[in-house]
């Protein structure tokens, strides 16, 4: 594996989870109702910091 295939491996995850992070805040921006009737798993609170904050970059292990 190469430096620069890791490097793009790197970015394509940190894409992945800053996609699912704003698909998370932009859900828990919604009206309670509304996320019951799409069936949006969590009834958590929307000031909670782990649903609304930046993403964080995960450790990859190397394979």
């Amino acid at each position: 594996m190469s430096i620069l295939s890791s490097i793009s491996h790197l970015v394509t995850e940190y894409a992945a989870v800053h996609a699912r992070y704003r698909a998370a805040r932009t859900l828990y921006l919604l009206p309670m109702d509304i996320r019951k009737d799409i069936g949006w798993p969590e009834v958590g609170d929307p000031c909670d910091p782990e649903a609304v904050s930046s993403p964080r970059p995960r450790v990859v292990t190397a394979r």
